[in-house]
């Protein structure tokens, strides 16, 4: 981790920690309506489609193994793992009465709960109602939008791919395996793992703006969404992916393919004739572009981002605190 990104990460940890230390509870509670009502007549539209798509509980329903507002506390003598889990958690909650309760939990999520709870992530496919979607650990994913880019017409006629570790993603290792060497794509991770089966696929580090010289850029999931599947959405590159299986805050299950992004066959076999295709048609890729930035844009105000997630929880409560 850089000295940059390291300051940056003590300074937002310390910014929310001083907010739950020294706030008291009741300016937030009464905040919330004004919040809520505070909208024009198509901003509630707006906001009531993307509860209606985070929040799909449609009766009252019973939770257990529950937490209260009152009762949600910074885990101090715990490991802190999900820290900024915790404080993106509690800048929704401390909103609502003390004694409403909730199920929470935190990290890469790729299964339904048995019960009404707030997650980070969920599958796209099946019934998914229990899963409801906040924006959590939101610092990861969407603190790395990109601002400023060159044009696609000046980037490498290439994809770029980087991860960490790529044994949690059989993907990732299929993809890496089959075209670590392609001239067309410049694809690896970034560490030695244990029991290391394919070194040739060790590449150096990019950062970000080293992968924005790309034309292309894999958007590969891991244990559950592609991180960077949002940064690259606001920039000048395309992203390419197999067929997705999970969904955050982004809503990754509303993505078009060939609209919002490449798709490709989830074992790659098609994915040099589709890089090809965009390479010799840059006004469709141009095209993908331009909606990919549309789509990112509705997650940059953050005025509407808060109430969002306030008419998700008010919505969660109300089906589960009085079932």
């Amino acid at each position: 981790m850089s000295l940059r990104t390291s300051l940056k990460k003590n300074a937002y940890m310390a910014g929310h920690f001083l907010s739950y230390a020294l706030t008291p509870r009741w300016i937030y509670r009464r905040r919330l309506q004004h919040l809520l009502n505070d909208l024009t007549d198509e901003e509630k539209q707006l906001v009531a489609a993307r509860v209606d798509y985070y929040n799909r509980l449609t009766q009252p329903t019973a939770i257990s193994n529950t937490f209260t507002v009152g009762g949600f506390r910074f885990p101090y003598s715990q490991k802190r793992r999900f820290t900024f889990y915790f404080f993106d958690m509690h800048e929704v909650v401390r909103y609502f009465p003390k004694q409403l309760r909730f199920c929470f939990l935190p990290g890469d999520v790729t299964h339904v709960p048995d019960c009404p709870t707030f997650v980070k992530s969920r599958p796209i496919q099946g019934n998914n109602s229990n899963s409801v979607i906040l924006k959590l650990n939101k610092r990861r994913h969407f603190g790395w939008l990109v601002k400023n880019d060159k044009p696609f017409s000046e980037k490498k006629n290439m994809m770029v791919a980087r991860s960490t570790w790529a044994a949690a993603s059989p993907q990732r290792r299929k993809l890496y395996a089959d075209y670590w060497n392609h001239p067309m794509c410049d694809v690896g991770k970034i560490h030695m793992e244990q029991n290391e089966d394919m070194p040739q696929t060790v590449k150096p580090f990019l950062s970000v703006a080293q992968q924005l010289d790309y034309k292309f850029i894999a958007c590969i999931e891991g244990v559950d969404v592609a991180t960077n599947l949002k940064w690259v959405m606001s920039s000048n590159s395309v992203a390419v992916s197999p067929p997705m299986k999970y969904e955050t805050w982004f809503m990754e299950g509303c993505l078009k393919p060939g609209y919002h992004y490449i798709e490709v066959k989830p074992d790659f076999s098609d994915l040099i004739e589709k890089l090809q295709y965009y390479i010799d048609h840059p006004n469709e890729a141009e095209a993908i572009i331009g909606h990919a930035h549309e789509w990112v844009d509705q997650f940059r105000d953050k005025r509407l981002e808060r109430a969002t997630q306030l008419a998700v929880a008010q919505h969660y409560f109300d089906m589960t605190n009085g079932a």
